[in-house]
């Protein structure tokens, strides 16, 4: 089978990596940067800095390669000293086209930073999987990897060489995709979800089963059988590592594709049925009002009375409008 579950998903919600901005800085600093409305990460290409965010009882010291996330709606400050007094990141960065900034002689830190766009309306199953931050230390297994990457980005971004513009982008996809990676692979227990399931090897021949052929009449035995588990062991551990039982699993995915087909094209809801593998569109319609609470009809008017004004919610503060 080629379905790779985790690429589906960063389809599914657009996730688009852009590089922002950076900053050099010498001698006593610290910058406070405001709460984010997207998804934002950040990474250290030289020297060291003490990171706090709002929220989080201590500081984390952060060393070159070390790379963070934060994806709640939380102010952060990065400084050379946790007591040093913060200025405003934004007044620093202020001004028609400016992305970089020096402060003192610039020569003893280096960062690079910028942000994941999300789709405004799925974009929610990626975000609402992520824990509010992560923290990927350059000691990481990824290491050469993230140094590679952050390598290359300073070098687009300084150079100026054709297709910067694009080539950074194309890093800064790959970075994000390392940072999933590496919490993935280094965090410990993740809280039951589709994150946990995708890191998990003993489901994830169903998964990738239900990901290749989300349309097909799958039953548990077949599932349990592509796992090599019994229908009852299969049934239990799916769900105790997933959060959901796997035809759930099997369900919700496929809302989320109809979602998805609802919103780009006019195809009639009989047809985005029938694709998904339902019977009737009255068998679809029952199934996607159960999961996200309309019909597909009253969604699909829905999307376009309020196209580019969705709303996407971060963790910890009220739905604002996202970038798509």
């Amino acid at each position: 089978m080629s379905a790779d579950p985790f690429s589906d998903i960063l389809k599914l919600t657009h996730a688009q990596s852009l590089v922002t901005g950076g900053f050099t800085a010498g001698g006593t600093w610290a910058l406070r940067f405001p709460a984010p409305d997207k998804i934002k990460f950040f990474a250290v290409v030289k020297g060291h800095c003490w990171v706090r965010i709002e929220g989080e009882p201590e500081p984390a010291r952060f060393e070159t390669g070390d790379v963070g996330l934060l994806s709640a709606h939380r102010w952060s400050i990065l400084s050379s000293d946790p007591e040093a007094e913060p200025v405003d990141a934004m007044g620093l960065f202020s001004g028609a086209g400016r992305s970089s900034a020096q402060l003192g002689d610039g020569s003893e830190f280096a960062h690079i930073g910028g942000h994941v766009l999300l789709d405004p309306v799925s974009g929610p199953l990626l975000l609402n999987a992520l824990p509010p931050w992560i923290h990927v230390r350059a000691s990481a297994p990824q290491a050469p990897v993230f140094r590679w990457l952050l390598d290359h980005l300073m070098e687009e971004r300084t150079q100026a060489q054709p297709g910067a513009q694009l080539a950074a982008a194309q890093l800064a996809q790959l970075l994000f995709i390392q940072i999933l990676r590496a919490h993935l692979g280094t965090s410990g227990p993740l809280v039951a979800g589709w994150l946990r399931a995708l890191s998990e090897p003993r489901i994830a021949p169903a998964l990738r089963a239900m990901h290749d052929d989300p349309a097909r009449s799958w039953h548990l035995e077949e599932l349990a059988s592509a796992c090599a588990m019994s229908r009852t062991t299969f049934a239990s551990h799916f769900k105790a590592v997933a959060g959901i039982p796997p035809l759930g699993y099997l369900t919700e995915w496929r809302m989320r594709l109809a979602e998805r087909a609802l919103g780009e094209d006019d195809t009639p809801v009989a047809l985005v049925a029938q694709s998904l593998g339902y019977s009737s569109e009255s068998a679809f319609s029952n199934a996607f009002k159960r999961v996200t609470g309309s019909s597909p009809t009253a969604y699909r008017q829905a999307l376009r009375a309020g196209a580019g004004r969705a709303a996407v919610e971060l963790p910890g503060r009220e739905a604002v409008p996202q970038e798509s």
